[in-house]
């Protein structure tokens, strides 16, 4: 699934492929939020990790689980 998550005073969003399905990366950042926690920690399909600071948030754009398409349509 791909995520894009923009953040306040960032001139880019911040985009990655993750292995989590859509429900528990929802849960991930509704827990963030909820708690108050100061920095919600996000891991990629590439097991690269990034940081967030929750209250730098703008909005989280979850792309679902589509193959992608290759070659012409006509």
């Amino acid at each position: 699934m791909e995520v894009r998550i923009g953040i306040k005073h960032a001139p880019r969003e911040l985009s990655f492929e993750t292995d989590l399905t859509k429900d528990d990366f929802e849960r991930i950042i509704e827990d963030a939020v909820t708690k108050e926690a100061a920095i919600v920690k996000l891991h990629d399909s590439k097991s690269r990790s990034y940081l967030v600071a929750t209250e730098n948030i703008l909005y989280v754009e979850l792309s679902g689980d589509q193959a992608r398409r290759v070659g012409f349509i006509a």
